[in-house]
């Protein structure tokens, strides 16, 4: 019996954002998942404020900035956190 598990990443993005560093820093992201043919879902946190405090809550403490607030892009394995 062959058993597949299938994991989503969950890359947190802001869609409009108007800081040109976390635009680059997403598109970094998304760019090398999709070349490297990495299956992934884009959680927009700009337009959907059940994804924006998901996010918030569940990226660890010691990786929050100072004002305790992450700012995309943020990269989750189903639940468990990536960078």
């Amino acid at each position: 019996i062959f058993i597949t598990v299938i994991m989503v990443i969950k890359v947190f993005v802001a869609t409009s954002s108007g800081s040109t560093a976390i635009k680059k820093k997403q598109q970094e992201v998304v760019g090398f998942l999709e070349a490297n043919k990495i299956d992934f879902q884009q959680m927009d946190i700009a337009g959907d404020e059940d994804n924006r405090k998901w996010m918030r809550e569940n990226v660890p403490g010691e990786k929050k900035p100072q004002n305790g607030i992450p700012l995309p892009p943020q990269i989750f394995n189903e639940e468990r956190y990536c960078g």
